[in-house]
């Protein structure tokens, strides 16, 4: 069989509210996730074992070994292939990237003919959204995944510290866990609208993890100051996305961003893409 190609893009955030928390510690969450033109990069061929080899850009610290969730996607189904993971967005940041690895390998998976497990959580609260990659509201603790239609294309700029954020700590820190779920989310495609909608809602870990590392703010304060329409924490953190009128004008102010930050991670990007 011939190698595979898959793609693992960005998942974004728009909204996450956590509303309450289980007996076993998992959080309930309320989530409007979309996601990215911009990604990692996958190559799948039959071996006699499965195995990983990881470069690109992003590589640095990216563990090949059973810890990456791409490598644990392939072995919990018994799929003997080699990965190649092309690593172009930072870990640790939010948006995704291991969970979006691991079911771009499932996807892949599948079209070479292996059958899916059926808790796809197991691997991780993101797999089962990721999979699916497109416009979605997640919620439970990320098994319940409901596709959402009529949301516009949202021009926006994504920015990265590089600052890891530990998820768990981020948990720990938050202040109250039974809040409000989204409202009702408006699907008729106009973009001035769904911003000021977003507006409203919020993303329940910002303040937590803003606690564990202040410069998320800085962050959202550059975004603010280079004209974004609005500006959130995707996920745990510690990336950031603003929101923008015109693709031309992401693509600005990300290059503004780049030249005033080098240290950073910064993407322009449409979110919700055809």
């Amino acid at each position: 069989m011939a190698t595979i190609e898959a793609f693992a893009p960005a998942k974004i955030n728009l909204t996450l509210h956590v509303t309450g928390r289980r007996e076993d510690g998992f959080h309930l969450l309320d989530s409007l996730v979309v996601f990215a033109d911009l990604g990692d990069r996958l190559w799948l061929r039959p071996a006699r074992q499965a195995g990983l080899s990881v470069t690109g850009p992003m590589a640095a610290g990216v563990p090949a070994d059973a810890r990456n969730l791409a490598l644990r996607a392939a072995r919990l189904i018994g799929a003997a292939v080699d990965i190649r993971l092309e690593k172009t967005l930072p870990a640790a940041a939010g948006i995704g990237g291991g969970s979006s690895d691991a079911a771009a390998v499932l996807r892949a998976l599948r079209q070479m003919g292996h059958a899916l497990p059926d808790r796809l959580e197991d691997l991780g609260a993101d797999v089962p959204v990721c999979l699916l990659a497109r416009a979605a509201r997640m919620s439970g603790i990320g098994e319940v995944v409901e596709p959402v239609e009529g949301l516009p294309a949202l021009p926006a700029v994504l920015v990265n510290p590089r600052v890891a954020v530990s998820t768990p700590d981020v948990f720990r820190r938050l202040e109250r866990r039974d809040n409000a779920p989204m409202g009702p989310i408006p699907q008729n495609g106009d973009r001035t609208a769904f911003i000021d909608w977003l507006a409203a809602q919020r993303n329940d870990l910002q303040p937590a993890a803003e606690s564990v590392a202040p410069v998320i703010g800085g962050v959202l304060r550059g975004l603010e100051a280079e004209g974004a329409l609005l500006a959130r924490m995707s996920g745990s953190g510690a990336t950031c996305f603003g929101l923008f009128d015109t693709p031309e004008a992401a693509r600005a102010a990300a290059g503004r961003l780049s030249a005033a930050r080098p240290g950073w991670w910064v993407a322009p990007t449409v979110l919700n893409s055809a």
